[in-house]
C-alpha cells in the first residue's frame, strides 16, 4: 500500500469514528451524502464550474456529480459512483486509485439508478443539494444539528489533509515566484496572472479561488477581480493566489514593493513580513484566536508609529480604534477542502454560536486554537480613503500624518499570508519552506 493510500486509510477510520458519534448525538442511524448537481446558470445552457459538497470531499475524492456516499454505524462506507455512458463529456474509467480500497464502490448509469439503489433507510438523513431526490427518498435534509457536529470534526485536519495541502502549497509557491518575476519585469495584472497559471500549470477554473492580482491602489480592495492589462511597471504588487489538490486548498498572498517604490511604502513592506512572522511564532494550543488578531492590531500600530503615520502608541491607538482602518480585516480563517473554511465561529460541536467581539466584527474564527488546526495568518496594512475619510475630522485627527498618508495612499496596501498546522507544541508553517521571505 502507497504512504498517500496508508493516509488516506487512517483518515476514513477517523471519518467513521467522528460520523458515527455525530449520528449517535443527533440521533439518526445513517447519512447520505451526495457530491451534487451541477449550478446552470439562470435563463442559459451553460454551467457553472462543478464543485463537490463539502462533506462528500472530506470523505472521497471522486471528481464529478451525483455520485451517492451511504454511511450507516458499524459498515463499511458504501459509494454508488454515478458513470453514465456519454459522448458529449468525457467520463473518465475509476481505474484503481489510491482511496478505493476504502469503499464499497457499484456504479450505475443513470441519477435515479443511483437513488434507486440507496434502497431503505431508516432514520437516515442527508447533506447536499438534491434535495428533491433526497425528500423523495424520505431523508432529513440537511439537518442542522448534525451538519454542525460534522462541520467542528473538519477542523481539525488529519495527516491524509494536510499531505494534501502541502501538496497544493508546493503548485502555488511555484506560480508565486513567477508573479514576482513577473511584477519586477513589468508585467501588468494581466500577464501576472497569466504567468502565475502558466507556471501553477493550472487553468483558471482549477484554483480553489478566483486569483488577487493588484498592483498600486488596487491592492487596496480587499477583494480586487480585475486583471488590468493596461497599467505596468506598478509600484506594489498584492497578490492573493493558491492552489488546490483533491478538492484542499493552499491559500497564499505576498506583497513586494519595486524599487522605485516610496520608500516608506517598501518599509512597511519589511515590517509587515516581520510581524506576520512574529504572530505565526505566536500560536500555540490553548491560545484564542481573538487574542491572536488582538496581538495582530497592536504590531501594526506599533509599525504604523514607528513609519511615523501615526502619533500615538499601540495601546493607545487600539483603544481609539486607530488600527482599524489600516486593518479592517479578520487576521485569518481555517483552511481545508474550503478556502473559507467552516466552523470558525462555532463555540461547540452543537452549533452554539461564539461570535465575534464588537471591537473586530469582521474575524473569521473565534475559537480556541487547538492542535490539528490549519488556519492562515494574514495581517494586512492598507491605505483605504473611505476608512480613513471619518477620522479625518473627527476628535483624533491630530494623530495621524496626514501628509504621508496621502503619498503612501497610492501604493495600496499589504497583506502576507501563511498557511499553519497547529501541532501539539506550537505551529508548523506549511507556507514558508516552499515561499520563504518574498519581499
Amino acid at each position: 500500500m502507497s504512504e498517500l493510500a496508508t493516509l488516506f486509510q487512517a483518515h476514513i477510520d477517523e471519518r467513521q469514528r467522528s460520523t458515527a458519534q455525530a449520528l449517535a448525538d443527533t440521533a439518526f442511524e445513517a447519512l447520505v451524502i451526495s457530491s451534487g448537481k451541477v449550478y446552470t446558470h439562470f435563463a442559459d445552457d451553460q454551467d457553472a464550474p462543478f464543485h463537490p459538497t463539502p462533506h462528500f470531499a472530506h470523505w472521497c475524492p471522486v471528481a464529478g456529480p451525483h455520485h451517492l456516499l451511504v454511511l450507516c454505524q458499524g459498515r463499511r462506507p458504501r459509494l454508488i459512483r454515478f458513470a453514465p455512458e456519454d459522448f458529449w463529456y468525457e467520463q473518465a474509467p475509476l481505474g484503481n486509485p489510491f482511496w478505493a480500497s476504502a469503499f464499497d464502490i457499484e456504479e450505475v448509469g443513470s441519477v435515479e439508478d443511483a437513488w434507486k439503489a440507496l434502497g431503505a433507510l431508516p432514520r437516515a438523513a442527508y447533506i447536499g443539494n438534491e434535495t428533491d431526490r433526497a425528500e423523495a427518498a424520505g431523508l432529513a435534509l440537511n439537518p442542522t444539528l448534525l451538519t454542525a457536529h460534522l462541520d467542528w470534526h473538519r477542523t481539525t485536519k488529519s495527516p491524509y489533509e494536510v499531505a494534501c495541502i502541502e501538496e497544493a502549497t508546493v503548485i502555488a509557491a511555484r506560480g508565486h515566484q513567477a508573479a514576482r518575476e513577473a511584477f519586477l519585469a513589468g508585467g501588468s495584472e494581466l500577464e501576472i496572472h497569466y504567468t502565475y497559471i502558466q507556471a501553477a500549470g493550472l487553468v483558471d477554473h482549477e484554483m480553489p479561488y478566483g486569483s488577487i492580482v493588484g498592483l498600486n491602489e488596487k491592492g487596496a480592495i480587499l477583494h480586487y477581480e480585475g486583471k488590468r492589462a493596461d497599467v505596468r511597471n506598478g509600484q506594489v504588487l498584492l497578490i492573493d493566489a493558491g492552489a488546490q489538490v483533491r478538492r484542499y486548498a493552499a491559500d497564499i498572498t505576498r506583497t513586494v514593493a519595486a524599487p522605485h517604490c516610496h520608500p516608506t511604502f517598501q518599509s512597511l513592506v519589511q515590517g509587515m513580513e516581520r510581524v506576520e512572522l512574529a504572530l505565526c511564532d505566536q500560536v500555540k494550543p490553548g491560545l484564542a484566536y481573538g487574542d491572536l488578531h488582538h496581538q495582530g492590531h497592536l504590531l501594526i500600530a506599533d509599525l504604523l508609529q514607528a513609519q511615523g503615520i501615526l502619533k500615538a502608541g499601540p495601546e493607545e491607538a487600539l483603544e481609539k480604534g486607530l488600527s482599524r482602518p489600516f486593518f479592517p480585516h479578520g487576521l485569518g480563517h481555517h483552511l481545508g477542502i474550503q478556502v473559507h473554511d467552516v466552523a470558525g465561529r462555532q463555540g461547540s460541536p452543537d452549533g452554539t454560536p461564539a461570535p465575534p467581539p464588537p471591537q473586530h466584527p469582521t474575524l473569521r474564527t473565534t475559537r480556541t486554537i487547538e492542535a490539528g488546526q490549519v488556519f492562515t495568518v494574514e495581517p494586512g496594512l492598507y491605505f483605504i480613503p473611505m476608512l480613513l475619510r471619518p477620522f479625518r475630522e473627527n476628535e483624533h485627527k491630530g494623530l495621524f500624518n496626514w501628509q504621508l498618508i496621502d503619498e503612501l495612499t497610492p501604493c495600496g496596501g499589504i497583506r502576507i499570508e501563511d498557511n499553519l498546522l497547529v501541532t501539539a507544541t506550537g505551529q508548523r508553517n506549511l507556507t514558508r519552506p516552499q515561499l520563504p521571505m518574498y519581499t
